[in-house]
């Protein structure tokens, strides 16, 4: 498998980890929104953060949506995932250019702006769960270390990234994601805060061709690390006609007798992946029939 995301446990169960290689998943997403450099670094690093959280999850059923909904010229991302490994997701504008910043990298903090980090998990249950957080930096890593400190109160580390080739393609990208569980010893949290501080940035670790089981094994090695297991990881959209037909007629009859009369074929992109629906004005009239047959 190209893609993956490994799920592990250290020093006797009290740490749960999981690190992820996402440049597949990453650059179908710039090929499918036609991303700036840092627009695809922003997007990527939270489809890799929503990979690794859905694999967090039990259910077929259960779903992940991360919206970050920011001031910055970025105009906020929107990631959902699935227990399985699928994700996908979009920013508001995928053309953002901005010049590098003082450490002469990509500018998603700059691209983000400040605003809040909503996590939402459809576990089946009455009503999906939902937690908030003010973003801290604005670099996605730093801000999901924060949520799951303050909302989940799980404390966590969270290291991201994606390395882009001169001509705009994706060259590396993943990250990994390490939660102490309540009985964690001092022992056990000071090696770990030790080797989190050690260790290089994610892209750089990518680049020298680590794989996430060397990433985890660089950082909890001395704790006794165990690979529990391997889902595939991919950019995976669900949309089909059938579906974006169903939100046509969501729309009401008023509002398709109207693009009736207008005598035009109207088009339906979906944000996730942008796959483009185009519907005949006598695709439209059989719409009318079958929400009238709905409505009786």
């Amino acid at each position: 498998m190209s893609d993956y995301i490994v799920r592990a446990t250290a020093a006797d169960g009290m740490i749960r980890a999981f690190a992820a290689t996402t440049k597949d998943t990453v650059e179908e997403a710039r090929r499918a929104h036609e991303t700036s450099p840092v627009a695809t670094a922003a997007l990527g690093r939270l489809l890799t953060a929503g990979a690794m959280m859905g694999s967090m999850m039990k259910n077929e059923q259960d779903m992940l949506t991360l919206q970050i909904q920011a001031g910055g010229p970025l105009a906020g991302i929107t990631v959902t995932a699935d227990s399985a490994g699928n994700v996908k997701g979009y920013v508001g504008n995928p053309n953002v250019i901005l010049p590098a910043n003082s450490k002469g990298k990509l500018d998603v903090a700059g691209a983000v702006g400040p605003g809040f980090l909503t996590v939402i998990k459809d576990l089946g249950l009455k009503e999906p769960y939902s937690g908030q957080t003010m973003l801290q930096t604005g670099e996605i890593a730093e801000d999901l270390t924060y949520y799951f400190a303050t909302s989940e109160q799980v404390p966590s580390a969270v290291g991201l990234g994606v390395l882009m080739n001169k001509e705009n393609t994706v060259r590396a990208a993943g990250g990994f994601l390490i939660q102490l569980m309540p009985f964690a010893s001092e022992d056990v949290i000071r090696i770990l805060e030790k080797q989190i501080a050690e260790i290089s940035s994610v892209t750089a670790l990518l680049d020298a061709g680590k794989r996430p089981e060397d990433i985890l094994e660089q950082i909890l090695g001395e704790t006794g690390l165990t690979i529990t297991d391997t889902v595939p990881a991919r950019f995976f959209c669900n949309c089909s006609k059938e579906r974006v037909e169903k939100a046509v007629i969501s729309i009401g009859r008023k509002e398709l007798q109207s693009m009736i009369d207008e005598g035009k074929p109207i088009e339906v992109n979906c944000h996730f992946c942008n796959s483009h629906y185009t519907f005949t004005v006598e695709e439209l009239k059989e719409l009318l029939k079958r929400s009238g047959r709905d409505c009786v």
